[in-house]
């Protein structure tokens, strides 16, 4: 899966340069998929629901394919340093600085693991002083995780996935963004990678959305 139809966000070059970073730390961080990228086009998705403005919409976009970077850079740290959790995205902020992302996408990779009761780093935002777009990010990049497999744990099916989120709303995540997440019609970046077992063989699935997709919502409007 790739942001393709993003691309028209920002300058074309910093774009592709902005996919190259994201692959290399989606592989440095495991993924068995292209994570950043998914992670940009479900933010979007998410962002345009929300009528975000074309400018914050590409500060969210090169936030989504820069919000790892962090954790490259921390490799190369002691391990002291990478002992403290909430240097992450702290460094991921200064990196995306040296790499030219503006400075919304900088505070974007900065803020993307507040949570919306204020337990998340660095800063211990909470509610509306997170940014909307660092509250889409968060929720994006979490969907994204839990459904791709990672060495230590398989992808979750979209209906699990979609629970946790919906569990986790007034908690990690905004109860706006999450309602929204949950209506959006599918769009192939949705898919989960999760495996089911058919008669003794893993295969992958792609488990398709229910009508609606509000199963999991308490947030009716």
């Amino acid at each position: 899966m790739v942001a393709v139809q993003n691309l028209d966000l920002i300058d074309r070059a910093a774009a592709e340069a902005f996919v190259q970073f994201a692959k290399t730390t989606d592989k440095f961080e495991r993924y068995e998929n292209a994570h950043a990228q998914r992670v940009a086009v479900i933010a979007d998705e998410i962002a345009q629901e929300f009528h975000l403005a074309r400018h914050d919409r590409g500060s969210l976009y090169a936030a989504s394919l820069l919000h790892d970077l962090g954790e490259v850079a921390s490799g190369v740290l002691s391990d002291e340093e990478r002992l403290d959790l909430a240097r992450h995205p702290v460094i991921g902020e200064r990196e995306a600085s040296r790499v030219g992302a503006d400075r919304a996408a900088q505070l974007l990779v900065r803020w993307h693991h507040e949570w919306w009761n204020g337990a998340g780093y660095p800063d211990a935002l909470r509610r509306e002083e997170i940014p909307l777009a660092a509250r889409i990010l968060r929720l994006a990049d979490s969907y994204a995780a839990l459904t791709d497999a990672r060495p230590f744990r398989p992808a979750l099916t979209e209906d699990v996935a979609r629970r946790e989120l919906s569990n986790g709303a007034g908690i990690e995540f905004d109860p706006a963004v999450v309602h929204v997440f949950l209506r959006l019609e599918p769009f192939p970046e949705l898919d989960s990678f999760a495996k089911i077992e058919i008669d003794g063989s893993l295969e992958d699935t792609v488990v398709k959305p229910r009508a609606g997709w509000d199963l999991f919502s308490s947030f009716s409007q």
